[in-house]
């Protein structure tokens, strides 16, 4: 089966597709310095864009793991995953402590989503 790379480079690709299922992980990248909700928010704005490239949409996304460096925003990041995710689409998820390559960083995620057809 083939290996499909999106846009890669010398460290990383934006996506990552094998046998119909897509891996990616995404950080806030426009406004480090913004607060935990923003943040998250962000993250998903680029997962949309991530799932657009496989032919995809939140909706088939298959599990997401979530690094917060604070489990005092586990809350924040509840109200904004709730507000964003489809009803009864919500995929497993696992959400650990842990602490981010850049200190200005609150939450990292790293999803997984079934792809289009043409990535079978």
């Amino acid at each position: 089966m083939k290996i499909h790379r999106i846009n890669p480079c010398e460290r990383w690709c934006d996506v990552t597709v094998f046998n119909g299922i897509a891996h990616f992980v995404e950080v806030a990248e426009s406004d480090t310095s913004a607060g935990i909700e923003s943040q998250i928010e962000q993250i998903f704005e680029q997962a949309e864009s991530m799932l657009e490239l496989v032919d995809s949409d939140k909706s088939r996304i298959l599990s997401v793991t979530i690094y917060l460096t604070d489990f005092a925003n586990f809350d924040a990041l509840n109200r904004v995953w709730d507000k964003w995710f489809p009803k009864g689409c919500a995929p497993s998820r696992a959400c650990v402590k842990a602490e981010l390559a850049n200190p200005d960083l609150l939450v990292e995620m790293a999803f997984v989503a079934a792809a289009g057809e043409k990535y079978l």
